[in-house]
């Protein structure tokens, strides 16, 4: 008999207390911390969403990997262990172990683009876009014209547009088109599937102009996930017979391991490219490590290499998926606008929307960062003008974002359903005095990723 109740698959072994705080105290603690949640004290922190990123529970068979672990400088067995779960899942020719995400993308892209090259994606998100910039390259955002319609209803809407993607192509030429990236799911874009018929589709464009085709893989899973929920002929898949899918139609993909890997710390490339792939482990070489460690503990590689088959685990993902999507019901029933639907790994607040009175200028995302944290302790992350917008250095005026947005990036393995009730509560109560915010004016930035340090006051 069928239940309405989907269950944690696993039991709690080992448990961390939580500080908790007064209003009065955080008052005081977001005030020393200029109004910026990335400059908060973990331990002044009841409910962390900031990021999904490393901040999972590792399993029981994780932890005994780490014992495991090879700690030899090269060719450890860790690597190995970990070469094969990468063969059994992306099928890729070659691989380098990373430290995290942002460094397989520092590594590919300075091996790739050149000055005034184009890198088309559905959309990057921060660390990605500012890679890709740093290399003197544009990232150019292509999503469907529905993605930018929060409250909007589509299965994908992480779907890159394709016709968007053949303009951009015949307006730069397809040489200076150095890859084009599918993030999947869509982070900026409100943690969005994108279909495997887009994949397809952005891969046939792909193959005739001469391109590579690249996937940030980061939740890979959840987006398998979805497919098999979403996309007609895939209900009867696997997880990893839709990933197997998936990359066999890309030539490489980067990952931040922190994510679907399941592991606190830890990243991925990979291509099929031979020659790239010796330039890649040379630039790997300078920063990070040898290529058969990348920057990482042989116990690191171990628990990448467990995580990696956990995450394409059924009942895992049935849960996962579920937890996040019941936050976000109860967003919705209790009138706070979000992406709709629901992403994988995070609810994602329309702060334009919820707080209309506050223009973009004024950071509504970021106003509504900071209520969330005094009314109830909860930390989470603006992915909005902070983020994504700049000041011109000329004329001083402010470059706004397409969308004014709160991520809520709820860590895989952490809460309990009380945890993510009361993060309901609290959103609630904010959303019923949402007339009283007021905006923030930015005192201090430091671009290209301002808002990891940014200080603001209140108007």
């Amino acid at each position: 008999m069928g239940r309405r109740t989907i269950i944690e698959p696993f039991r709690i072994k080992s448990v961390e207390p939580i500080h908790m705080t007064t209003r009065d105290e955080r008052v005081h603690l977001l005030e020393e911390a200029g109004y910026n949640a990335f400059l908060l004290r973990a331990q002044d922190v009841l409910i962390d969403l900031l990021t999904d990123s490393g901040t999972g529970a590792m399993s029981a068979e994780q932890w005994a990997s780490m014992m495991r672990g090879d700690e030899s400088y090269a060719g450890a067995r860790s690597y190995y262990r970990l070469a094969e779960v990468i063969e059994e899942i992306f099928g890729f020719r070659f691989f380098l172990p990373t430290h995290q995400g942002r460094a397989a993308e520092r590594i590919l892209f300075e091996s790739t683009c050149r000055p005034g090259d184009v890198v088309p994606n559905n959309t990057h998100f921060d660390t990605t876009r500012a890679n890709v910039e740093a290399t003197g390259a544009r990232a150019v955002d292509i999503p469907i014209a529905i993605a930018r319609r929060p409250s909007a209803i589509h299965p994908f809407k992480g779907n890159m547009d394709v016709e968007a993607l053949e303009a951009l192509i015949a307006e730069v030429g397809a040489e200076r088109v150095p890859l084009v990236m599918l993030t999947v799911t869509n982070n900026s874009g409100g943690g969005q599937p994108i279909s495997m018929e887009n994949v397809r589709a952005v891969r046939a464009v792909c193959d005739r102009h001469g391109i590579p085709l690249y996937i940030d893989a980061c939740r890979f899973a959840e987006n398998c996930w979805f497919i098999r929920e979403r996309e007609e002929g895939y209900a009867d898949k696997t997880p990893l017979e839709i990933a197997r899918e998936l990359f066999s139609y890309a030539d490489g993909m980067t990952m931040s391991a922190k994510k679907d890997g399941l592991v606190n710390i830890g990243g991925l490339l990979a291509c099929n490219d031979e020659s790239l792939f010796k330039s890649e482990s040379r630039l790997l070489i300078l920063t990070e490590g040898f290529p058969t460690y990348g920057g990482l503990a042989g116990r690191d590689l171990d628990a990448m290499a467990t995580g990696l088959r956990e995450v394409l685990d059924i009942d895992y993902l049935r849960y996962r998926i579920a937890s996040t999507a019941y936050l976000g019901r109860s967003l919705t029933e209790a009138g706070v606008p979000i992406v709709q639907p629901t992403g994988g790994h995070a609810v994602y607040i329309d702060a334009a929307a919820m707080l209309p009175h506050i223009p973009a200028h004024h950071y509504p995302g970021q106003a509504l960062v900071a209520e969330l944290y005094l009314e109830g302790g909860i930390r989470a992350v603006e992915i909005g003008t902070v983020m994504f917008g700049a000041t011109d250095p000329e004329s001083g005026e402010e470059r706004t974002a397409p969308m004014e947005l709160v991520r809520l990036a709820i860590p895989r393995r952490v809460f309990t359903q009380s945890h993510i009730d009361y993060v309901g509560e609290v959103m609630a109560d904010v959303h019923a005095n949402r007339d009283t915010l007021r905006g923030l004016a930015m005192t201090w930035q430091s671009p290209p990723l301002r808002h990891f340090t940014a200080r603001f006051a209140r108007l």
